[in-house]
This record gives C-alpha cells, structure tokens and sequence, in this order.
C-alpha cells in the first residue's frame, strides 16, 4: 500500500512538472513572439525614417528650384530693362518691341503665379508629411514601450517559472531517495505477505473441499425437491412480484409531488412570459393602436397567442405522472407508462419553440433597424437572440433525454439498463443549463429594459409590460433554479431506485412483463385481503325463518304498492296539464277583464258628459249609445281580435273561449315573431356599429398618418430653411474671399504697375544720362 502511495505521489509530481514544463515553452514562445513584433516594429520605424529622409531631399531640391527661378526672373526683368532703350531709337520697333514686352510681361506673370500656387502645394504637403511622420514616429515609440515593458514582464514571469522549476526538482530528488528507503522496507513486507500468501492457500484448499461437498449434497437436495426454478431465467424471474417496499413508494409519491409543484411554477412562469411577449410585440417598435404593425410581427404574435395549447398539458402530463405512482405500485422506468404522454406534450412545446424563434429572431432584427434602436440596444437585442436560441437547444436536449427515459416504458430494446444513470445525470446537467440561460436572459433583458425606459418615445404601457416581462423571467429563473436543485439532491435516489424490481436479475424484461408482475401483485393483495378478512357472524335459524315470512309478505305487498305509485304518476301528469290549461285561461280571463273594466270606464265617462249636456241632447245621447250598443252587438257577432303581450286573441259571438291548442299556437308564433324582429333589429344595430368602429379606426389612422407627414413635413420645413441660411452663409464668405482676392490682385497690379514706372524713369535717366555724354565727347 505505501509503493503504491508513493508511485502515485511520484506521478502526481511528474505530471505538475509536465504541465510547469509545457507553460514554459508557451511563455518561451509568447516572448518570441514579442521579440519578433518588436523587430517588425523597428524595421517599420526604419522605412519611415527613410521616407522622411527622401522627403527632406526632395523639399532641398524644389527650395534649390525656387531659387533658381527667382534668379531667372531677375534676369529676365533685367534683360526687359535693356531691350526697351533699344526700342526707342527706331519708332517702328519701338512699338513692336512695346507689345512683345506687355507679352512676355504677362508670360512671366503667369509663370511667376504657377511657380508660388506650386510652392505653396509643396510647403504643405511637406507639412501634412511631417505631420505624419511625427504622429507614426509617436505611436511606434509608444507601442515599442509598451512591448518592451511586456517583455521583461515575460522575462520575470520565465525567470520565476525557471526558479520553480528548480526547486520542484530539488523536491522530487529529495522525494526519490525517500521513496528509495520506502522501497526497501517494503520489499521486507512483501516477503512477509509472500509466507502468508502461502498458509492462506492451504486454508483455501480445505475450504474449497469442504464447500465443494456440501454444493454437491444442495445439488442432489434441489434436484430432487424443487420441481421448477422461475428464478434460472429472466423471462420467469420478472414475473415474481417484488417485496413490496412502502418507504420507498411513499418517497417517490413526495417527489413527484414537488415535481408538480415546480412544473405548475414552470408553467406559470412560461405563460406569463409568452403572452407579455406578444402584448410587447403589438406594443414596441410600432404601437398597433396607432398603426399597423409588419406581417412578421403580426404573424409572431399569432403563433405566441397560441402557446397555452402547449405549455399547459405538460402540468396535465406532470399530473397523470403523479396521480400513476401511488402507495401499491412498483415504480421504476419500466412501470411508469405515464411518462410517455409528459414527453410526448415536452415534444410539442419543443416544436412550438422551433417554431416561433425565426420570427423571434426576426422580430428583435427588426427592432434593431428601428430609428429608436441606439447601439448599445441593439448590442443587447443580439445578445438576447443568442439567449433565446441556447434555451431553445436546451429545451431540445431535456426532451431527447426524456424521450430516452420513457422508453424503457414502451420499447424495452430502445434504453439500455446500464445506461440509466447517465441519461438521468445528463438531464440534471441539462436542468443546471437551463439555469444558467435563463439567468443570461434575466440580466440582458433588464438592461434592455432600463435602456427603453430612458428614451424619450418611451409610454407608460411598454414600461408596465416591460416589467411584466422581466417578472415572468424572474420567476422562470427562480423556477429553473428549483427544479435543477431539486433534481440534483434526487437523482442519486433515482439511480438507487432503478434496482427495485424482480430478486437475481436484470430487471424487467418487457413493458408487458411489467404489467403481469402488477396485475400478480394486486391479485395477492386482494387474496391476502380476503385471507384476513374477519368472518361475518351468522343469523339464526329461528330468526331466519321469521325474516323469510316477513320477506314474502313485503314481496306481495311490494307489487300493490308499485300499481299504486304508477297510478299516483299519471294523476300527478294530467293534473299538471291541467295546470297549464287553466292558467292559460286565467291569464285570457284576465286580458277580457281588463277589456271590459275599460269599457265600462268608458261608458261611465260618456254618461258623464251626458249629464252635463242639456236635455235638448239627451235623445242625440241616447241614439248615439243605442248606436253604440247596435255596433258593439254587430261586433260581438263577428269575431273580435285584440293585441296585446300574450297574442293576438279571437272571440266568437257565442262569447266561446278557443281551444288550448289555437291559444298556444297564436302565443307560439307572436312570441316566435317577436323574437325574430329583435334578432333582426340586434344584428342590424351590430352591423352600424361594427362599421361605425371600422370607420372610426380608419379616421383615427388617417389622423395619426396626416400627423406623422405633418410632422416628417416640419422637418423638412426646418432642414430647408437651415439649408437658406447656410447657403446664404456661403455665398457672403464667397463673395468675400472673391473680394479679398481681388483686392490682393489689385494691390499686386499697383505693385507692378510702381516697379514698371520706377524702371521706366531709371531707364529715362540713363537715356539722359547718355545723351550728356554723348554731347560733351562732340564738344570736345
């Protein structure tokens, strides 16, 4: 045990200086590296000194050039001052020669202008060259310092490293001759452990003869005994019912009850985060209240408006997966069917995800193309179209790996037993992933949040949705956070359950063996219930015989009894019939008394004002109620017909009331056309007001669209009258830098102009001067 303490240890050792030995060569390599940059640097700085150099040569030249130049015009100017006393000897020539020197003056004059406007092009492009040169000479040095100080850092670090590397070999030479010493003791041990090695195989011999026997005799015993052996093969051995173990089934039912409890939290947190998602969608960039939103927008919120159809039946799988683990089963992977449906509806949501993130990703793109987006908005809209694609490719592995646990449940060939664990420490893995995403998207989001919240343009509905959102998000990290916990502090439970099943075997075979070993387990339990099921005391004979006769007697009178309570139903029927019949006639009876109150009324009103009419009138009176009674007699003759509530109502002469059938129908079809007219005036008055509302939004349109290009037109109002006024700042600089340089032109015209008289009055006086002379030698 201690070599091989010691041969770990000395490996521990190697490989520490393996990897020292491998961080060197990348430090020695790094330095290199910075050696060779800064030898390019150098060599870079070299060719800028030498373009500075040929600047230089080429700016002495053109100054050697101007020289040159103005010496040549002074020649020139010189030659000018002789050739005009010439002219003037001969007239002819005089005039001729005048305009060859106007000529030549204004050749010389353009000449002279070309050579300064070059010159002045030259002095500053050997300005902005020096410039230049200045500015790459100061970043070379700087970046030279700054690499220079790398290196000898580099150099410290390779210094220490090489310290360490020294004193880690003093230590492992020190450790090698211990080791050495440890080696020689322990070879004295093994020659110890050999002696006993030795006395321990003649134990083993006697034993191995002495069980040898004994399984010889079993042998025969089971031979002749056992009959048959379920437990040989594993077709039969996962027919037997296990021990039942209730601790460990109640275990499993308080599991998936917090489970549920999490998925409900999941659940609720993933609705609340889609449905805020598309109000947010119909809110920002373009408010649809105000004016249409883009058919990808219009689209994602379709598809979002969906997501309840499926996110909620993973709660109902979660809860059929609850509700199936229960105090009699034995749950393990190949019992638990339910866990099929949870993957099959994790499945559809994953779909569902695959579905809405290109328009998820669209949607944020077109956010970023907005005027509203700032760079540091967009920056966070990208990184949350990343955010939103890892939480995709994590839902995508949660559900393979719950596809790959529910197998075992439907196809037993499909998940290998041995490869169990695996699959359940990769979903913890993936649960932690999870985790980690929706914290991402947490903090990207309520950044983005605080970024919208400070612009201008920013409503009160997209900040109270805004939070809404971030809230949802919240809770689906504090949810995801939950279930990785509480799936990491289980699954070591998880993996010791897969064990719980059939003795001396691999597990259950097939789902189908799974189901007979239930079905075996409730019918023991039911024949262990019925074993232990108190007998029920018995009725004596006496007694019985009694009970019989009293029986008999109840059977004959049982018969009377139900002739009785038939006859009773259909008295209970026709009396009900009855019923309706008669208070249809009391609601006519009443609608007649009515009538005839009123009529009376009316007479007694008539009767009235007769009074007070005069006797003269009493016989028009009288004629006129004999008239009336006559009418009313010709009246009651004919049928009379009547409006009210209940119908139409027709009366005879006889005064006979219509049958039951007639009234009901004429109630019927009143009430039927009633009904009718309404529905009529209901979709009428909802057609008005479903156009009205369309009309009303398409004004409402109208007016934001007549803002929008009042305002787009204000703009333009306010960049063209900025235009004006910089236009009409460029034209009074132009005019006057055109005046200054007129004026520049008209001083150098004077100039020229007071040059050419001074030399024309020293050519003048050297003409006098000449002519004196000229006198005085014929005087003498």
């Amino acid at each position: 045990m201690a070599s091989a303490e010691l041969q770990g240890k000395y490996q521990k050792l190697a490989q520490e200086y393996s990897k020292l030995r491998a961080q060197n060569q990348v430090l020695k390599k790094g330095v290199v590296d910075e050696q060779a940059n800064s030898a390019a640097l150098k060599e870079q700085l070299k060719m800028k000194d030498q373009s500075l150099r040929k600047l230089q040569q080429e700016m002495d030249s053109l100054t050697f050039r101007n020289l040159q130049l103005a010496k040549r015009v002074e020649l020139l100017q010189d030659e000018l001052a002789l050739s005009e006393p010439r002219g003037k000897k001969n007239k002819k020539s005089g005039e001729s020669s005048s305009h060859l020197s106007q000529e030549q003056k204004s050749v010389f004059d353009e000449d002279l202008q070309k050579k300064i406007e070059e010159n002045e092009r030259l002095h500053i492009q050997f300005f902005e060259a020096d410039e230049q040169h200045k500015h790459v000479e100061a970043e070379l040095r700087s970046r030279l310092a700054a690499l220079e100080t790398e290196a000898a850092q580099h150099q410290a670090v390779v210094d220490g490293l090489t310290r360490k590397y020294m004193e880690t070999i003093e230590k492992l030479q020190n450790d090698k001759a211990k080791l050495e010493v440890k080696s020689q003791t322990l070879e004295k041990e093994a020659k110890e452990c050999r002696l006993r090695t030795e006395e321990c195989q003649l134990q083993l011999k006697n034993l191995h003869e002495d069980l040898s026997g004994r399984l010889e005799e079993s042998l025969l015993i089971i031979s002749e005994k056992v009959p048959f052996n379920d437990t040989k093969y594993d077709q039969y051995n996962a027919l037997n019912v296990p021990l039942h173990n209730r601790r460990h089934q109640l275990k499993l039912r308080d599991i998936a009850r917090q489970a549920l409890a999490f998925v409900q939290d999941l659940v609720t947190a993933l609705l609340n985060f889609h449905t805020y998602t598309e109000q947010r969608i119909q809110i920002f960039p373009v408010d649809s209240a105000i004016d249409t939103i883009s058919p990808l927008n219009q689209k994602f919120s379709q598809y979002l408006h969906e997501n309840a159809s499926y996110v909620r039946p993973l709660e109902e799988g979660m809860l059929h997966l609850f509700e199936s683990i229960t105090e009699d089963t034995v749950t393990v992977l190949e019992t638990t069917v339910k866990l099929k449906t949870f993957s099959e509806h994790l499945a559809s949501y994953v779909c569902f995800l695959r579905k809405i993130l290109p328009y998820q990703l669209k949607s944020l793109e077109e956010e970023c193309e907005s005027s509203l987006c700032t760079s540091v908005l967009r920056a966070r809209n990208l990184e949350l179209s990343q955010d939103m694609k890892k939480m995709t490719a994590v839902f995508e592995k949660l559900q393979t790996y719950m596809t790959l646990l529910a197998l075992p449940s439907t196809e037993p060939d499909g998940l290998l037993r041995t490869n169990y664990g695996s699959v359940l420490t990769n979903v913890g893995a993936a649960l932690h992933g999870f985790q980690d995403v929706m914290k991402d998207i947490s903090k990207h989001y309520s950044q983005k949040a605080t970024i919208e919240h400070e612009l201008p343009t920013a409503t009160q509905k997209l900040i109270t949705t805004n939070d809404c959102i971030l809230s949802s998000v919240v809770a689906l990290t504090n949810a995801a956070g939950k279930i990785a916990s509480f799936f990491s502090n289980n699954v070591d439970h998880f993996v010791a359950s897969l064990s719980y099943g059939p003795k001396t075997a691999s597990g259950f075979i097939s789902p189908h063996s799974a189901e007979c070993m239930l079905q075996y387990k409730r019918k023991a339990a039911a024949y262990l219930k019925a074993v232990r099921k108190p007998l029920v005391e018995s009725v004596p004979y006496e007694e019985a015989l009694a009970n019989r006769r009293v029986l008999l007697s109840s059977t004959e009178s049982r018969e009377g009894l139900a002739q009785q309570v038939q006859q009773s139903l259909e008295k209970i029927s026709k009396l009900e019939q009855e019923k309706e019949h008669w208070m249809l006639e009391a609601q006519l009876a009443k609608i007649k008394l009515e009538k005839e109150n009123q009529r009376i009324a009316d007479k007694l009103k008539s009767a009235s004002s007769g009074q007070l009419v005069g006797p003269a009138q009493e016989n028009a009176v009288v004629s006129h109620a004999t008239g009336q009674e006559e009418a009313a007699a010709k009246a009651v003759s004919e049928p009379i017909q009547s409006t009210s509530l209940i119908g139409i109502l027709t009366r005879t002469s006889d005064s006979k009331v219509p049958d039951v059938e007639s009234r009901e129908d004429l109630i019927k079809n009143h009430y039927m056309a009633r009904v009718v007219e309404l529905t009529s005036q209901l979709q009428l008055a909802d057609s008005k007001s479903v156009h009205f509302y369309s009309e009303c939004r398409a004004l409402s349109k109208r007016l934001a669209l007549a803002e929008k290009s009042k305002e787009a037109l204000a703009e333009e109002m306010k960049l063209a009258s900025q235009n004006i006024s910089r236009l009409q700042d460029e034209l009074t600089t132009t005019k006057r830098s055109y005046e200054d340089q007129l004026s520049m032109m008209s001083d150098h015209l004077c100039s020229m102009n007071e040059t050419l008289s001074k030399q024309r009055e020293e050519i003048d006086t050297l003409k006098m001067s000449s002519k004196g002379n000229s006198k005085k030698n014929k005087s003498r």
